[in-house]
């Protein structure tokens, strides 16, 4: 099972998080971070390839964009968390629902999104996108609530590649919360699942396939190509194990 959250602060560093300056043209690539998790401590060895890019608003000095990733014994839970707004207290809100996600990662999707909603009371809120995987199975669960994109493409044998876009529901979790509705998908060796927030034009997912680049190699691109200069941004990109392809 796994987690994906928001993205990193420039303040804020993990062990396991390899951080690339990013330089450019204009103030933006300037202050661009790209975060690298490969083979972080907290995932099991060779479950998956996982790649991280993220940067704050042009003139901010923190992301309120988090990711999160975290295994319990049937899997592996990945988050992405968008905080409403950016800066100090964007930053804060997407903390405390990083930190609660990882209280129990091997709780359902909706009561995880519920818990987060419960603790997020009082501060400005975030939209979140979740994902569960469970490699001895090959299924997939994940739940949206308000507008970090989803996306999962994958081939089968001998077919070009499907893409699959995850339902989010409007809503902020901590303030108003919708009726939660999980989709479970079976999911093939080597399908990527991409999570992208607001501060990523939605054209990012328009050329996707499973092609060889790493995990951080697409992260990094669709970053480069595709950040706003209006907000924080962030894109996680992970490489599943799932079914063989038939």
């Amino acid at each position: 099972t796994w987690v994906g959250i928001g993205g990193r602060g420039e303040t804020r560093r993990r062990v396991g998080d390899y951080v690339h300056p990013r330089q450019g043209h204009d103030d933006r690539d300037a202050q661009m971070e790209v975060l690298t998790a490969r083979r972080p401590r907290e995932m099991p060895d060779s479950a998956m390839d996982l790649g991280v890019a993220s940067c704050p608003k042009p003139g901010e000095k923190v992301c309120g964009d988090h990711h999160m990733v975290a295994t319990f014994d049937k899997g592996t839970l990945i988050a992405v968390v968008d905080a409403l707004g950016h800066g100090d207290d964007a930053f804060h809100a997407a903390q405390v629902a990083e930190r609660a996600l990882r209280e129990d990662p091997s709780e359902s999707v909706i009561g995880l999104v519920k818990r987060c909603h419960a603790v997020l009371r009082g501060t400005r809120g975030v939209v979140m996108s979740l994902a569960r995987c469970e490699a001895h199975s090959g299924l997939l669960t994940w739940i949206g609530v308000g507008n970090v994109e989803g996306v999962l493409v994958q081939t089968t044998s001998g077919s070009m590649p499907t893409k699959a876009n995850l339902l989010h529901r409007g809503g902020v979790v901590g303030s108003s919360l919708p009726p939660l509705r999980a989709e479970v998908i079976d999911v093939t060796n080597g399908a990527l699942l991409l999570f992208a927030t607001d501060g990523v034009q939605e054209a990012f997912a328009d050329n996707l396939n499973p092609d060889p680049r790493t995990a951080q190699e697409i992260a990094d691109d669709c970053l480069r190509r595709y950040a706003k200069d209006s907000d924080d941004a962030l894109v996680l990109c992970a490489r599943l194990r799932g079914h063989p392809a038939s």
